[in-house]
């Protein structure tokens, strides 16, 4: 029938051939939302395939009088309608082409709509796959053929494809209704039947797909892993090794199979950075570590205050003049020119690099000490220098040797004889009263002597508080920063737990890096020689003083929790601590998917949400998959000043607020620490 002579039908129940360009949206679709782009693409790829297998229904368009208009309202297929429109602006059908229509006056337009919509049975994901299967394999078509041919992505094909790695005993589970869909996708993450169905019997109550697939990857790598990270997919793959896709969620590089081979790749490149690194800097030795090796046992130097040369003083105060006239110049600028703020950038950059001269290590240290190359935890490398083997260490004699010689090697004379002239000590044996006058004092006399004199010390220590406090200061800042030297007179000991062992990247917080700087601030303080220590403690201004003590002090602090430790007292004692120091954790530590939501259950995603931002906001997420849900948590906690129980002071209830910068946690203890003039 020629699209120029369309006969007008009106008549229901007739199917007829009606040209596209009279065909118009119809007012009584029950469908309302648009359909997607998506959605649309697909019907003209099926439609390019195979044409339009299900009749458009229509009705006739009537004017003001009753009359027909030639035009016919799609009551039901709107979708191939618009399909047909995106072929003719692609110029694959002429606006004319004849469209297989069905008219249908008899039912109400709108409820026949509605009914088309929601009485409808989309296919089953697993029949599509048998489906798709059998498309692959007997007739030889690939994932693109298949997609362009029934207007879905290749990745949906693959996705259907992959349920074809599942055991077939798991997959007349799934038929038989006691798995669901999103479980059945999660074993598909590997092609492995045994381990598939060794993983289907350690599930107990919890069969979120989520356990599913931790229970399978167990053994691999993620892509996201620091040392994933710092190889990198690439690299890997080159000598052979295997990444594990899971294709049916967001898998963020997939899962690293061979990690022998990966750990072997990792060792390989720090090994390769602590050859550029002793070359270029001149250290004795370095070492490779996946993480800092805290129980290495070394004594370590740290770089000292030098003058800047004079070329490099030069540069930096030419660098710091430009960059105060720039800003004089932009200081009324609400938004910098390109240029101007690349400029700053590089200035900044610049004036870093030449203050970073100001502090270096002594020549002498680096000819004998030698550094660390790590992993950090977020994936780049790590170095950490200065450290100084035992037997590197220069020889240096001792200031008093209690075996018989004093300062400079001078022998401890008994000072003084009897009134009959004889040598008093010990009992000495009859042929020794003849002996040298110098002869050194008995061990058992010098421990009985030292004694008296240590209860001495005793008495007048605890009546001079002040100087107690320089002793104390001296005897934590000696081991503290002087490792093995045993130069401190007081028993005390600082025991300081390792926290990385117990936080997977607590280093690399900015708390973490805070407390670092503030450590290495006070180690390039220290005096070379430790028997100068004592001097350098006292003539510290007593503000300088005691913000070291409380330094030394907080590096003991211990409030964890173990499980195979209980005490109950000494939590209570970091509570009282807490609240004596007006902690806010809320400064240094925040909610994030690492750092807490991606290690909770949903129910406690959902209460942290509830009770920092509200119902209404917790309820809004409350639908979705655990990943999604904590990557969707951490944007509405941000600013919250959200805090688990656990963290917060005792008694306190939550109370959102505002809380200091990041980098104001870095200003804590930042003065200048400067040796009081004589």
């Amino acid at each position: 029938m020629s699209a120029k002579n369309v006969e007008i039908v009106t008549q229901s129940g007739t199917e007829i051939f009606i040209p596209l360009n009279k065909l118009k949206k119809s007012a009584n679709n029950a469908r309302k939302t648009p359909h997607s782009e998506a959605s649309i693409e697909a019907y003209a790829a099926s439609i390019a395939a195979k044409g339009i297998l299900q009749n458009l229904v229509v009705e006739p368009e009537l004017d003001a009088e009753g009359a027909a208009t030639g035009f016919y309202f799609v009551t039901i297929g709107e979708g191939r309608r618009l399909a047909q429109l995106l072929r003719v602006k692609r110029k694959e059908i002429k606006k004319t082409e004849p469209i297989r229509c069905v008219i249908d006056t008899a039912n109400d337009a709108f409820e026949i709509s509605l009914d088309e919509n929601v009485t409808r049975e989309n296919m089953h994901p697993a029949d599509q796959f048998e489906a798709f299967k059998k498309l692959a394999e007997e007739r030889g078509f690939g994932a693109e053929e298949i997609a362009a041919r029934f207007g879905v992505t290749p990745h949906v094909v693959r996705q259907r494809l992959r349920l074809g790695a599942v055991s077939p005993k798991l997959m007349q589970i799934y038929h038989d209704g006691d798995l669901v869909l999103d479980q059945l996708m999660a074993f598909a993450i590997t092609e492995d039947h045994a381990r598939q169905e060794a993983a289907y019997e350690r599930l107990s109550f919890n069969r979120d797909a989520s356990t599913i697939r931790r229970l399978l990857t167990e053994p691999h790598v993620a892509a996201t892993d620091r040392r994933a990270i710092f190889v990198g997919a690439e690299a890997y793959t080159e000598v052979g090794g295997t990444i594990l896709r899971d294709l049916f969620t967001e898998d963020r590089g997939g899962y690293f199979e061979d990690v022998a081979l990966l750990d072997l790749l990792v060792m390989a490149k720090l090994g390769r950075e602590a050859t550029t690194l002793q070359e270029a800097e001149g250290w004795k030795w370095t070492q490779v570590h996946l993480d800092y090796p805290h129980s290495h046992g070394l004594r370590r130097t740290y770089p000292q205050p030098v003058d800047l040369s004079a070329e490099d003083q030069g540069a930096l105060d030419a660098a710091q003049a430009e960059f105060e006239s720039l800003k004089e110049q932009y200081e009324s600028v609400e938004e910098l020119p390109d240029e101007a703020d690349a400029r700053f950038g590089e200035l900044e950059a610049e004036i870093e690099r030449l203050e970073a001269k100001r502090r270096a290590y002594d020549p002498d240290d680096i000819a004998r000490c030698g550094a660390f190359v790590i992993l950090n935890h977020d994936g780049t490398v790590r170095i950490e220098r200065g450290f100084m083997r035992a037997e590197d260490e220069r020889a240096e004699p001792e200031t008093q040797d209690l075996s018989g010689e004093g300062e400079g090697g001078d022998a401890v004379y008994d000072g003084g004889t009897g009134s009959n002239g004889e040598a008093e000590g010990d009992s000495l044996c009859a042929e020794d009263e003849d002996a040298d006058d110098h002869t050194p004092l008995s061990d058992i006399l010098i421990r009985d002597l030292t004694a008296h004199r240590t209860l001495g010390l005793r008495l007048a220590l605890s009546e001079q508080p002040a100087v107690a406090i320089v002793a104390v200061t001296h005897a934590l800042t000696a081991q503290i920063f002087y490792r093995g030297a045993d130069a401190h007179v007081l028993d005390i000991r600082p025991v300081s737990t390792v926290l990385a062992s117990h936080a997977d990247g607590i280093e690399d917080t900015q708390a973490g890096k805070a407390w670092a700087d503030q450590h290495a601030r006070w180690a390039a303080q220290m005096p070379r020689d430790v028997s100068d220590l004592w001097t350098f403690v006292v003539e510290l201004d007593h503000d300088s003083r005691m913000a070291l003590f409380a330094h030394c002090v907080a590096l003991t602090a211990n409030a964890l929790r173990l499980p195979s430790e209980r005490r109950p007292r000494a939590v209570a004692t970091a509570n009282r601590l807490a609240e004596a120091v007006s902690l806010d954790m809320a400064a240094h530590w925040a909610p994030t998917v690492q750092t807490y939501l991606g290690r909770v259950t949903k129910a406690h995603i959902l209460a942290a949400v509830r009770e920092a931002v509200s119902v209404e906001a917790a309820d809004r997420i409350g639908d979705m998959k655990k990943q999604d849900m904590a990557e969707a948590a951490e944007q509405l906690l941000i600013g919250a000043g959200w805090l688990p129980a656990l963290m917060r002071a005792q008694g306190a209830a939550q109370k959102p607020a505002e809380h200091p910068q990041p980098d104001a946690v870095t200003e804590t203890n930042s003065h200048a620490y400067s040796v009081a003039a004589e």
